[in-house]
């Protein structure tokens, strides 16, 4: 009657490790394929005028909305060469707004013009892929204020106006943006 428990036990404790060893694995499968691609990623040259930053997976679920099913609305932006214009006004008229000017000071704004230009034209359906940080990550030491959220979307507007973007297709991108501010607004 007392081997009865123990072979019990010895079953019970084989499937313990037999789990530990499977979930292991997994686990050194998953961290391989993380250090496979950020080892791919680390050998990425920085572009022209643009400062190192630390090593992370890049990936388009980093743009923070999943693109629109087609490029209609990338060419009611005037394509590339229309985001670009657009990006380029908001990030002058941001780094002379009061409201928001501090919050540019210390950025890369190289780096900033580049990747908000991927994450605007991965959004409209465009062919472009975006190799920026995540939105929590990208803003995490910001802390930005939703007045200065709503002012950039204010400036934003702006940009896209003087691009000549009807309203429809504006509110279209907006519509795509607008739930980032939980990963940005911090304050």
């Amino acid at each position: 009657m007392k081997q009865a428990p123990t072979i019990k036990a010895a079953l019970y404790m084989k499937m313990v490790t037999l789990c530990a060893l499977v979930t292991a694995s997994v686990l050194m499968v998953n961290q391989t394929a993380f250090a496979i691609e950020l080892s791919k990623q680390q050998n990425q040259p920085v572009p022209a005028g643009e400062k190192p930053v630390d090593p992370y997976v890049q990936s388009n679920d980093n743009a923070g909305a999943t693109p629109m099913t087609d490029d209609t609305v990338y060419h009611q932006f005037g394509g590339m060469d229309g985001i670009s214009r657009i990006v380029d006004d908001l990030i002058d008229l941001s780094s002379k707004d009061e409201r928001i000017e501090g919050i540019f000071r210390a950025t890369d704004l190289v780096r900033l013009r580049r990747t908000l230009k991927e994450q605007i034209c991965y959004i409209l359906g465009g062919p472009c892929d975006y190799t920026g940080r995540d939105m929590k990550e990208s803003h995490k030491t910001h802390g930005i204020t939703m007045m200065e959220y709503n002012a950039l979307i204010e400036l934003l507007q702006v940009a896209m106006e003087k691009e000549g973007v009807a309203f429809r297709a504006q509110n279209k991108l907006l519509a795509k943006l607008a739930p980032m501010y939980r990963d940005i607004v911090l304050r």
